[in-house]
């Protein structure tokens, strides 16, 4: 039988979060280096979802 590892995704999860609020804030700021978080959001989304 096979044993599935269950990954630790929380530190991913908060990092997503938090990327996230920083997008939104450098959108609603109108922060000119707002495209600099978007690899951090979706990077952290990915690894939350453990897809790779």
């Amino acid at each position: 039988m096979e044993k599935t590892q269950k990954k630790n995704t929380g530190i991913w999860w908060l990092g997503f979060f938090v990327s996230t609020a920083a997008l939104i804030a450098a959108i609603v700021l109108h922060w000119e280096y707002l495209t600099m978080i978007i690899p951090f959001v979706c990077t952290s989304f990915v690894k939350a979802m453990d897809i790779i």
